[in-house]
């Protein structure tokens, strides 16, 4: 028998997933200070994994963690998106594809 330790924060259907496949393992439930910060270092990882793999599945993964750190926070989705469709009537989104180059700023 070997013991592989992670120590990172998974879906929630994952120790079901691993008894299933006849493994045991050890898990816990955060304290909402720990969750935050496990939460936020899963974002970096899922967009590591995106970034390397580009499948758009790993995108879905990592928009999964964007909704769990908002709620970690006290935002539902559809509040975040919310503020998301505020900042896009505000500033405008991505669609135009607008790579900035240069700002010269004029002395006044």
């Amino acid at each position: 028998m070997s013991e592989k330790r992670y120590d990172k924060l998974v879906r929630d259907r994952i120790p079901e997933i691993i008894a299933s496949g006849g493994n045991r393992c050890r898990w816990r439930v955060l304290e909402a200070d720990a969750y935050q910060k496990q939460v936020d270092a899963k974002l970096s990882e899922e967009l590591a994994e995106y970034l390397e793999a580009g499948d758009v599945s790993e995108l879905a993964d990592l928009l999964e963690v964007v909704y769990a750190a908002a709620e970690a926070r006290g935002l539902s989705a559809g509040e975040l998106d919310a503020i998301r469709q505020h900042k896009a009537q505000e500033r405008g989104a991505f669609t135009r594809r607008i790579l900035l180059e240069t700002v010269t700023e004029t002395e006044a």
